[in-house]
């Protein structure tokens, strides 16, 4: 057998060169007040997290035409066996509180198409070697545990986010409902999704590894996630602290995937999707939002514009980023696509069956026909021959 000549250690080089990189990644968290952002947070990051030394870059102010909003732009790094994540928290004033809340939603959405418009003006410098990138890898969207339906107001910010970012809903708060009460609540949710055309992330089904795809199977029955934040520790036995809540009838634990999914949410974001998160980012939302700022048409892109006015006073027309992301990697139209080719290539197999057996029937009929012919010939000459017989006798 011959010898390696060596390029299966590229893997080996390019894991040198990224744990040499590290990474940028950057959660959004938003949704109505009071359901417990900021703790979720603290919850999901609760230790490795090393303060960033920056802190002229902790806080942007961003305007609308209805209020001022402070969005909180949180750095760290979070560091594991010599790997560093450079990590951007974007912690997002709540909402909803006000009695007109039209366009409420208007700075979150300007943060997310100003990130990728300054990184694309950077990709545009003569200078590129280092870029701030700011785009929003997750969004994390807080649904208030009400166990009745998702309000319009969810609904429609849910819409804007789905087509400039990896959406991923939660259900907030949710030791509030009962696990029956829980599961109604997720199950209408779901159809509204579906019926809404929200297009939310779904985690890659890799159908070359089944224990990958199982998880990815599991991680998607749980959507919406439901999820419980604490940063206190609570005593469940003489000695064992765990993070949870504790009420009159019992403690509720964070990381026990019987009470809550914060662990599943936690290893789409860390564990197990953090890559994806980053690549569909950059491929999907990004390439999307560039495409229309490179000049394709509004026509031609399903988008839609909105004046804006500039410090100068002048009009303006921005473009607003609607066109529907493709859904990656749906498990439900994976399959429905997985069975509909399976049924194509079995129709294909019957038709070729059917076709093969009826060549055959016509090449026999055919060899039938052939023979009669052969026969019929014969017996002609034979006639003719028994003809000129007859007439020589008659001679």
């Amino acid at each position: 057998m011959p010898e390696p000549v060596g390029i299966a250690n590229l893997p080996n080089q390019r894991y040198k060169i990224v744990s040499k990189q590290g990474a940028t990644f950057t959660i959004m968290v938003c949704g109505e007040s009071g359901l417990g952002k900021t703790t979720f947070i603290n919850t999901l990051f609760h230790s490795g997290l090393k303060p960033y030394q920056d802190p002229a870059e902790r806080h942007n102010k961003f305007s609308s035409a209805h209020q001022n909003v402070e969005i909180d732009i949180v750095r760290a790094i979070l560091e594991e066996k010599n790997f560093k994540i450079r990590l951007n928290i974007i912690d997002t004033p709540g909402f909803g509180n006000n009695v007109n809340n039209h366009d409420s939603w208007t700075p979150i959405i300007d943060f997310i198409d100003d990130q990728h418009e300054s990184y694309m003006k950077q990709e545009q410098q003569p200078s590129r070697s280092e870029k701030k990138d700011l785009r929003v890898h997750a969004c994390l969207y807080f649904i208030r545990p009400t166990g009745h339906s998702l309000k319009p107001l969810d609904i429609e910010i849910m819409k804007r986010l789905s087509t400039r970012v990896n959406l991923i809903p939660v259900i907030a708060k949710s030791d509030t409902l009962s696990p029956k009460e829980l599961d109604t609540f997720k199950s209408r949710i779901r159809d509204i999704i579906e019926a809404q055309d929200i297009a939310i992330y779904t985690p890659p089904l890799e159908l070359d590894d089944p224990a990958s795809a199982e998880h990815s199977k599991q991680l998607i029955e749980a959507m919406p996630f439901a999820i419980i934040g604490s940063e206190e520790e609570v005593e469940t036995g003489p000695g064992q602290l765990v993070r949870g809540r504790k009420y009159p009838w019992g403690i509720v634990e964070v990381e026990n995937e019987e009470h809550c999914d914060f662990k599943k949410l936690r290893s789409l974001l860390l564990r197990t999707n953090m890559l994806d998160l980053i690549l569909s980012t950059n491929e999907l939302h990004f390439e999307s939002f560039r495409s229309v700022k490179m000049g394709g048409s509004d026509e031609e892109n399903g988008e839609e514009e909105k004046e804006l006015t500039n410090e100068n006073g002048e009009v303006v027309k921005k473009p607003s980023i609607s066109k529907k992301p493709r859904r990656l990697h749906n498990p439900k139209f994976k399959e429905e696509e997985d069975a509909l080719k399976k049924f194509f290539t079995e129709q294909v197999k019957a038709e070729e069956q059917r076709f093969r057996q009826w060549e055959t029937n016509i090449v026999n009929e055919r060899n039938r026909l052939n023979q009669d012919l052969e026969e019929m010939q014969s017996k002609l000459k034979a006639l003719e021959e028994q003809v000129k017989k007859l007439q020589l006798t008659k001679r």
